[in-house]
């Protein structure tokens, strides 16, 4: 009889061992001496066919011995490293390989059952996408599953009760880069597994190991120090000292937006009227310009007149620092910023979207401002699109039409019944663009001394709740306060009636001349 027929029984005698054993350790070393039992006495069984009843006659004298001698000191091994037996040698000649092989098979058995915990709660698959992944019946998967929870509950005494109880984040980056998010894809996609994510949140606030994120997170630490290396290469985290990670950028959370709420109306109110008062003057000079209206009324372009309003005065005024990003793994200059806050509360911020198109053939820029109150979100246009809507605002018609067909579907451009291209975007050019500044220049320029020092009695505060390591990060956040506070003018003119409410899905963008034709 040949050493095959064990090994067509591996798993079912691992399956044994698990319900006869209390943990993960256990079931590896109980399932070994079955496994090594079988192979030293199976030069005495004659009958082939006797061969199942043999073996669980084998197991069963096993673990009673298995019992009687491992008693109340449960021997505790690695997750990976399988003890070797210590009478190994005494009874294994030339089987060596064969028991390494069949021992290998139990540990890859253990592994499935890890294995289905990350891929179940972490990388949120289902019993049906995991049985397909890992080539395994949906029925074992979800024993496996039972089984596994069963296991980690034994074996991790000191986990947490966050465990298995994954936190969702979203992820981004703000600064330069030249990605499509196809073809190149943004850095955020080689960190923006769930797994990943968890070790982010439980590394923020304080420097973690990889055994208090085991504890945290709840998946044994091999899966914790594999994820710690990529995001290490990815520079998501850093290690301040030897075996301590920390996360290396922004997470937004509920509380920055809260002292938001509690401070920023407070601190605006000795200027407020002053500052609607300069942004109605603004709004009725603007209106006079010349420039590209895309058919929007004037109360909805009240909107996109201040805020360019304030990004001039930022620009020409604001003296808060703003530290140059460092250079990234990939040769741009940007940081990873991640959000976990309910929605329940709004920080004061302008989302803010640039691209100033200059590796094309174009002469324009489009700009979209986001998270303005009533203002829908939309996303910045690619080089491509910019060059469309530049081509029919200019000559009314552009030969691109596959990019014309891609600006529609985003609604950046509408096809007319007559076959005519419709731009939905304002369109300054450099000139009437050098007169809206001078306007915002008239009517903001004599109120920045007093605005300024309103910013700065804000953030002094603020800037305490950041991580001490993200300074940089902090001084950014922070400089943007000065476009940002434009936000809490808003709601508060909202609030107060001051203002009209934008259009239902009204977007606030414009496209900016550059440089001549």
């Amino acid at each position: 009889m040949t050493i095959d027929i064990i090994e067509s029984y591996v798993e079912n005698v691992y399956g044994y061992a698990i319900n006869h054993t209390y943990s993960r350790e256990e079931a590896d070393e109980l399932a070994q001496e079955i496994l090594f039992t079988a192979i030293r006495e199976l030069h005495r069984l004659r009958d082939e066919s006797k061969f199942e009843p043999w073996l669980w006659g084998i197991a069963s004298n096993v673990t009673k011995s298995f019992r009687r001698n491992i008693g109340k000191q449960r021997a505790m091994y690695s997750y990976d490293t399988l003890q070797n037996l210590p009478y190994e040698d005494e009874y294994f000649d030339g089987q060596e390989e064969i028991y390494e092989y069949l021992r290998a098979k139990i540990a890859m058995l253990s592994k499935i059952y890890r294995d289905i915990i990350v891929l179940y709660y972490y990388d949120g698959l289902s019993t049906k996408s995991i049985s397909e992944k890992l080539n395994v019946p949906e029925g074992t998967v979800r024993w496996r599953l039972t089984e596994a929870r069963k296991k980690l509950k034994k074996e991790c005494t000191q986990m947490k009760e966050t465990a298995l109880k994954p936190v969702k984040m979203e992820l981004n980056i703000y600064g330069n880069g030249n990605y499509d998010g196809k073809t190149i894809p943004f850095p955020t996609a080689y960190i923006d597994d769930a797994l990943s994510q968890n070790i982010l949140y439980y590394c923020y606030k304080q420097p973690s190991g990889v055994e208090e994120l085991a504890e945290s997170i709840g998946v044994p630490s091999y899966y914790i120090e594999d994820r710690i290396e990529n995001l290490l290469k990815r520079e998501a985290i850093i290690q301040p000292y030897k075996g301590k990670y920390q996360t290396d950028f922004l997470i937004w959370s509920d509380k920055y937006a809260i002292y938001c709420e509690e401070n920023a109306e407070k601190a605006l109110m000795p200027i407020m009227a002053k500052v609607l008062k300069a942004l109605d003057d603004i709004a009725g000079e603007a209106a006079e310009i010349n420039f590209y209206k895309a058919k929007k009324s004037e109360s909805d372009l009240f909107y996109l007149y201040g805020v360019m309003a304030f990004s001039y005065a930022s620009e020409h005024y604001c003296k808060l620092p703003y530290p140059r990003f460092k250079k990234k793994y990939d040769g741009n200059e940007w940081c990873y910023l991640g959000s976990m806050e309910t929605g329940k509360h709004r920080r004061i911020s302008i989302g803010t979207q640039h691209n100033a198109n200059l590796g094309s053939r174009g002469s324009c820029s489009h700009t979209v401002y986001n998270s303005i109150s009533g203002i829908a979100m939309r996303q910045m246009m690619y080089d491509n699109q910019i060059n469309v809507c530049e081509d029919i605002l200019r000559d009314g018609s552009t030969k691109d039409i596959v990019s014309a067909a891609d600006a529609i579907q985003y609604g950046y451009i509408v096809k007319n019944p007559d076959g005519s291209f419709f731009v939905t975007v304002p369109f300054f050019s450099k000139k009437q663009k050098a007169e809206f500044n001078a306007v915002a220049d008239k009517y903001l320029g004599p109120l920045i001394p007093e605005y300024s020092e309103t910013v700065s009695r804000f953030i002094s505060g603020y800037k305490k709740m950041f991580p001490k390591h993200l300074s940089d990060d902090a001084d950014r956040m922070c400089q943007n306060m000065f476009t940002g506070f434009y936000s809490v003018i808003i709601e508060y003119a909202q609030k107060t009636e001051a203002i009209k409410m934008p259009s239902p899905n009204c977007y606030c963008d414009v496209l900016i001349q550059f440089k001549d034709y």
